[in-house]
This record gives structure tokens, sequence and C-alpha cells, in this order.
């Protein structure tokens, strides 16, 4: 019996995208298209259903109800197609292992450190996969994960890797030129590396002085960066001084090409987890390997580099 009506196959990847984004643009991005074609799109399904699917205002996009109706039977759909495809093209079968994780992870942490499990498993085929656009935890297409996570994720199984650790690093070049920054209460005086990312829960200068029970001063300068992994380059490169996580930074600690101008640290109650989606094949043994191997690397080492 052939399926019949069904709306143009492109548009419903696009309504799915900006649904679940709630906005063309960041759509536009994930599918790597323009965000006028997104628009399109939304315009020939919304003219072939012959109803709205958003509400627009200047700013933002909201799905009104027949959207949210249509939008859970379209993700429901396309994530059956998707996972159907995924197992089709299972790449080399059970000796691949795809990992998912933030982009600051990935290169500050887990690449720098692949290369030994690599050389230990050379059966094994690992696909990674960096993305900080990951909202619902309890979705995630990989056999493994690694996040920041603020709080307790619920519906997945979390091991806790490390936990958050916070604390000012800078080029021992920048703090040569700013002696002045090994005082706490003169960190204001250095140039800030912000990061502006407004996916992210991670603290921030302003809550970081309060939690440690300062008040906290305006900076003299800031850099705004939207990219932890390029903010921790600008440190580097000695542009000024940066909120440090610790295990992200520890390679850096030790070879000095960062230092910690104070000695003040933060500590909260979150952690940087290992995720286990449920429905995967946990049981394979190239996957049971890999996280071995994680867990193996996490290091208890007191953060370094206090100058």
């Amino acid at each position: 019996m052939k399926l019949q009506p069904l709306p143009p196959l492109n548009s419903l990847v696009a309504f799915e995208a900006a649904a679940r984004h709630l906005s063309f643009t960041l759509a536009a991005h994930e599918l790597n298209v323009t965000q006028g074609a997104i628009s399109r799109q939304i315009r020939v399904l919304e003219d072939y259903l012959g109803k709205a699917l958003f509400s627009r205002t200047t700013r933002e996009i909201h799905l009104t109800a027949v959207g949210k109706q249509y939008y859970g039977v379209v993700r429901e759909s396309l994530s059956q197609v998707a996972h159907a495809t995924g197992d089709i093209r299972h790449w080399h079968g059970t000796q691949q292992i795809t990992v998912q994780t933030s982009t600051a992870m990935a290169s500050l942490w887990l690449l720098p450190r692949v290369s030994v499990f690599k050389n230990d498993n050379e059966e094994v085929d690992l696909r990674i996969i960096a993305t900080d656009q990951t909202n619902d935890f309890s979705r995630l297409d990989c056999d493994l994960a690694l996040y920041y996570c603020s709080s307790e994720p619920k519906n997945i199984k979390a091991t806790p890797l490390f936990s958050e650790e916070i604390f000012p690093v800078c080029s021992p070049a920048y703090l040569a030129r700013h002696p002045q920054l090994r005082d706490p209460d003169r960190l204001g005086e250095g140039t800030w590396l912000w990061l502006e990312d407004p996916q992210s829960d991670w603290v921030g200068w302003q809550e970081w002085f309060q939690r440690l029970g300062y008040r906290a001063p305006e900076p003299r300068h800031r850099i705004n960066i939207n990219s932890y992994s390029m903010l921790i380059q600008s440190a580097l490169a000695g542009q000024g001084i940066a909120l440090a996580w610790s295990n992200l930074v520890n390679d850096h600690l030790e070879t000095g090409a960062l230092v910690r101008p104070v000695e003040q640290v933060l500590r909260t109650n979150a952690n940087f987890c290992l995720l286990e989606p449920a429905g995967r094949a946990g049981n394979r043994q190239s996957v049971n390997r890999f996280r071995q191997w994680l867990l193996s690397q996490v290091s208890e080492a007191r953060p370094q580099g206090i100058q």
C-alpha cells in the first residue's frame, strides 16, 4: 500500500531540528545550511499542512499547539529511521566504539590520551563526536559519553570521573608582566578571558568569587570567547587569565605552560561524568575495554602550578 500523504522529507528534517532547538539559526548550523534555507523548508511544510507550526516574534520562535503535536510524531519517526540506518551502516561491527563528548573535553583531555588506548587496541575503531549542543543526556546516540554534569543526570547511568575544581590560570609570561595578580584582591587588574556560552552551566568569574566569599571585582579588561578550548589557547598565548577546570588543564600545569597565580580553588558538587546510554550494546567487549581504560586514566593528583 502506498504511504500517503507524505510531506517533503527534507522539510521534516529541517522542522525537527528547528523545533528541537527552537532556533532556525542553530538548526541551520547543525544541518550545515543557511538560516534562509531552514526558513524556506519550514514554509514549504506549513504550506503543505495548511497549518502554522511556529509562532514567530522578532527574537524568538515557539511551537504552536499543532507544531508541538507534530514534532512529537516527527521526532520519534526520524529517530527510529536514524537508529535503523545506524545499525545497518555500523562501521566494522562490534569493533567500533562511538564516544560523544564536549569540544573542551575532547581537545583538552580525551584526544591527548587516546593514542595510549589505540596502541594497545589496534583492532578497535574509535569514532569520537565532539559537540556542545547536548541538552538531553537521555537521548545520546553513542556507546559512551563524557560530559560535565552540574547535577546528577536522570534516566542514564552516570559514573563520576572527577569532581569540579576551578581556579584562575595564566601563562608564566603574563604573570611576570602582571605580578600583582598573585594577590586575589587584585585579580580584577588583569584581562579576564570570559567564556561566553549561553548553552553552558559552567561557573563564571562572578560566581567563582561569590562562592568563595569574595566581592567580585569589575575586570579592567576582558576578552569574550564562546569556546572553552579557544579560551585556554588564549591563556596559553599570554592574552589574559582564565578560569580553569583542574583535570582539563593539568597537562599544561605540569609542563609549566600555565600557572596558577593564586591558591584559591572552588570545589563544587558537580562532576565530569562517564555516561552510558540505555539500550546500547554495553556488553560488547570492546566497549567494556574502553570503559575500563577511561576509568584508569582518571588522575587523583592534586592540581599543580601555583606560582
